[in-house]
């Protein structure tokens, strides 16, 4: 059973930091325990605050990075190096700092990819890219050690949005068309594989995202809210900052300044 908890923090900054020093001993951990480690990242503002942080968390040197390998849980079908993909900022906040080898980075497919502008394509490309990277005798994926979400407005996770065809998808990765939020067209992985992540974090900041991280803790389906079909194999964490939080039910909370 997955254990969850929800950690609250007084402004984004306190939030993105606290985030950063939580994931460096994370991937300290997981290194020590099997060689190496695996990040699922994500995108959006709090993400981008996410990644300069850890960039300049000094306790980050002791994180072997060049065994550890960055994932996408989602990614704007756009073109490489667009500046709305989620790959070019990682690499512009975080993985160009850190000098992460090529092989390590496991970016999906762009639009102008060897799948040309064909989403369903650069969707299976990427699950075969996972299944590649999956340990002998498991299922078709690797070990994702975190796995880092952002909560939209309206409760999506990913690119896996409300009421949506993908909210149903049970391969590992899906084309998602007419994304109710820009651009349209875009690549996500599927709820059923976020959830073999040994560990699964949700951020989310501002209070724009309230009612959504709410409706998410007290009992939403996924379906109509997919933030509150997301769980870790071992640990679902929610952090926040404290007016994402506000209408989250006291029992909840664990709250740091």
């Amino acid at each position: 059973m997955s254990e969850t908890s929800v950690i609250v923090h007084s402004d984004p900054d306190v939030l993105a930091h606290s985030v950063a020093a939580r994931l460096v001993v994370t991937l300290i951990d997981a290194q020590a325990e099997r060689g190496a480690a695996s990040w699922v990242l994500t995108g959006g503002r709090i993400a981008g605050a996410v990644h300069r942080a850890v960039r300049d968390f000094p306790a980050s040197d002791a994180v072997d990075w060049t065994r550890v390998d960055f994932w996408w849980g989602d990614e704007r079908f756009l073109p490489a190096g667009h500046p709305d993909r989620n790959e070019t900022q990682a690499r512009e906040q975080l993985l160009d700092a850190l000098r992460v080898p090529a092989a390590r980075v496991h970016a999906m497919p762009p639009s102008d990819g060897p799948d040309g502008n064909d989403p369903e394509a650069a969707a299976a490309r990427y699950a075969q890219e996972l299944a590649r990277a999956a340990r002998p005798g498991t299922a078709p994926l690797p070990h994702f050690d975190v796995l880092m979400l952002g909560v939209g407005e309206d409760g999506h996770v990913a690119s896996v949005f409300p009421e949506h065809p993908v909210a149903y998808e049970t391969r590992p990765v899906s084309a998602v068309r007419g994304s109710p939020k820009p651009p349209p067209v875009r690549t996500t992985l599927t709820l059923p594989t976020i959830n073999t992540a040994d560990q699964v974090w949700l951020v989310a900041a501002g209070p724009d995202k309230a009612g959504a991280v709410g409706m998410a803790l007290t009992g939403a389906g996924p379906v109509q809210l997919p933030a509150a079909g997301v769980h870790g194999v071992n640990r679902t964490i929610w952090q926040l900052d404290s007016a994402a939080a506000t209408q989250v039910r006291r029992t909840f909370r664990s709250v740091r300044s």
